[in-house]
């Protein structure tokens, strides 16, 4: 497997992962326990993903509150709120992972496994947010 392919997948069990607590009203902690002791796959990357966004969550749902035009977090798709607290995530606090990255895998799964649309909002937020960040070094312009 290749590196982006194992984060890739990493990022999809980070998502499965949080979905689950989002929508069970479980603590990411708890599900992270459960699915260790199911020995489901927990990759370190989707540790630190889940882990990371349920420290950030409420920083991270101002931050997508404010930049959703029209659309509270509450009322966005569970699974497009999830997805989207991942990426938040990586551009907030993981500089090993380059802006452009962070957006295209958000983007790619809400395609895969929400909708089209739901990419196009994916985009929407994460381009407005992204354009308020620091540039990192290797980031093309936005």
């Amino acid at each position: 497997m290749t590196p982006v392919t194992s984060r890739r997948r990493a990022r999809r069990l980070a998502v499965d992962i949080l979905y689950q607590a989002d929508l069970t009203g479980t603590q990411t902690a708890r599900v992270l326990s459960t699915w260790a002791q199911a020995e489901r796959e927990r990759p370190a990357f989707t540790i630190e993903l889940a882990e990371g966004v349920a420290e950030y969550e409420t920083e991270i749902d101002l931050l997508l509150e404010e930049h959703a035009e029209g659309w509270s977090v509450a009322r966005m798709a569970a699974l497009d709120r999830t997805i989207l607290r991942v990426a938040v995530f990586e551009l907030l606090h993981r500089p090993d992972v380059p802006t452009s990255v962070a957006i295209s895998e958000a983007v790619q799964a809400a395609v895969e496994l929400s909708t089209e649309d739901s990419g196009r909002f994916v985009n929407g937020i994460l381009g407005r947010i992204a354009r308020e960040l620091p540039d990192q070094p290797g980031d093309p312009p936005i």
